[in-house]
């Protein structure tokens, strides 16, 4: 079985929230859970993200959505492109988290234990 981590981090790259998912779940179920609560002025993210309810929710809080739309979207939406190039913090982020190899290869069994090794290395990352 494979984890899914939808992850939320502020302008530098760093974590905010994260959201465990099992891994054959769309991403955008786990976007209410990860922006819940979170004030922000801009959401970037990747065309994974592109849902119809994704987007409402946006405008509903009045946040920018800078999400790279997926081909086939009927009304494809104009987006800011130098804003969206800063979406490379959040797979910066990433990366630093996969140098863990207990994080790379899920080695924890539980999706408790699992969300306490993310939250430890999100934290070395941070003092880096």
């Amino acid at each position: 079985m494979t984890t899914k981590i939808l992850a939320l981090t502020d302008a530098l790259g760093n974590l905010v929230r994260f959201v465990l998912l099992p891994g054959q779940r769309f991403d955008t179920i786990g976007v209410a859970d990860l922006i819940e609560g979170v004030s922000f002025g801009a959401l970037i993210a990747d065309k994974a993200f592109n849902s119809d309810a994704v987007l409402a929710d946006l405008n509903q809080r009045g946040a920018k959505a800078v999400i790279s739309q997926h081909p086939r979207r009927a009304a494809p939406l104009i987006i800011d492109a130098e804003m969206y190039k800063w979406r490379h913090l959040i797979e910066n982020f990433f990366c630093k988290l996969k140098e863990f190899k207990r994080i790379a290869m899920r080695a924890d069994k539980t999706d408790r234990s699992f969300a306490a090794i993310i939250s430890l290395a999100a934290a070395v990352i941070a003092t880096r």
